[in-house]
């Protein structure tokens, strides 16, 4: 198995620390970027003050405000950011051509085949450190490791602004510690799952075989199989492939009737068909996905296979997620309505030759 240098870059607290960048008197008092209390807005990110008071991403904006009074909610400034993501990015640039960015302030960085700095990741991931405080004003922190999975967590490790190294004969112990919740795709409903078996660090994974896990947890169960050793055999990947693609819409008031949620289809599709249209035409829709979150949070999601895209198939899923019977909508009301199509990558759209 070939032996890489990845490195994880995560910006800390990227659109806040924008923000204190562009004004120095925010550095110090809670900011949070996010939708305003009063329209049921959604806290996006906030900085470590802010952080300190229980504030964190999804939270709503009044429950964030009740848990800290002197918060300051901005309403963000998505081309400022992509600016600056941009200028990050260009850093990174400089460091290795294998990047693969995640999101505006997070990427893998591939630099096995470097020579810079004497071949050493970890002085390279110093550098780009340096170089991204410097010149663009914010600060970043870095894990560094021989895979994806483990420097992804171990950039989380000494935020903010930290550097973390494992190295590769230190993974076996490093991956035994980790809390499998750690484990990318591992949420709260997986976690209570696992730790009702007793499983609440890798280590824990390790008694049992990977056909066990295979039977008990699924396709999850291939996924636990290998990162309970902290093995990640993904390559840093320059191009990514989009699985879907969506919109949604947080209503000032709950959506109290199926018509009502009909009669918002309309504009949400034509939101979504303008964001499918600037995909590559290499794309082809393979599903169709509709997202209701109710006035006390609960969620539900249903799903079709679907090749066919009009708002009456949406409108079809809609009334089926309501005869379901998971939901009373008449005493939660809808809060939030979202519409998606699930995607086809190009590779899988090439139609096979005859001969």
């Amino acid at each position: 198995m070939v032996s890489r240098k990845i490195i994880h870059c995560d910006c800390d607290c990227f659109y806040a620390a924008v923000e204190m960048r562009e004004e120095p008197s925010y550095q110090h008092r809670p900011i949070a970027i996010g939708g305003a209390a009063n329209s049921r807005g959604v806290i996006a990110t906030c900085n470590y003050p802010a952080r300190k008071f229980g504030v964190h991403s999804a939270m709503p904006s009044a429950q964030a405000l009740r848990a800290c009074p002197d918060l300051l909610i901005l309403p963000g400034r998505m081309a400022l950011y992509r600016e600056v993501s941009q200028q990050i990015m260009t850093i990174f640039e400089r460091y290795s051509n294998i990047i693969e960015p995640l999101s505006l302030d997070e990427a893998f960085i591939d630099v096995t085949d470097s020579s810079l700095f004497g071949g050493s990741a970890t002085l390279i991931a110093q550098q780009i450190r340096a170089d991204i405080e410097a010149e663009v004003g914010i600060t970043i922190s870095a894990g560094v490791a021989p895979n994806k999975f483990i420097a992804k967590v171990a950039s989380d490790w000494r935020k903010p602004n930290g550097l973390f190294v494992v190295k590769p004969n230190e993974v076996d112990e490093f991956s035994a510690q980790l809390p499998v919740k750690k484990i990318p795709g591992i949420g709260p409903v997986s976690a209570a799952k696992l730790a009702a078996q007793g499983i609440h660090i890798c280590a824990d994974l390790r008694v049992f075989s990977e056909l066990e896990l295979e039977r008990s947890f699924g396709r999850m169960g291939q996924t636990l199989a290998l990162r309970r050793f902290g093995e990640d055999h993904r390559p840093v990947q320059t191009s990514r492939v989009r699985k879907s693609v969506s919109v949604e819409n947080t209503y000032a008031q709950n959506l109290t009737s199926i018509e009502g949620c009909s009669d918002a289809l309309g504009p949400l599709y034509e939101e979504l068909m303008e964001r499918f249209d600037k995909l590559s035409s290499h794309y082809a829709v393979s599903g169709l996905v509709v997202k209701l979150k109710f006035a006390d949070f609960s969620q539900l999601t249903r799903e079709q296979a679907s090749t066919d895209i009009h708002v009456d198939f949406f409108n079809a899923l809609l009334q089926l997620a309501f005869q379901s019977g998971d939901c009373d909508q008449q005493a939660k009301g809808v809060r939030l309505l979202g519409l998606g199509f699930k995607l086809k990558p190009p590779t899988q759209q090439q139609q096979l030759r005859l001969f």
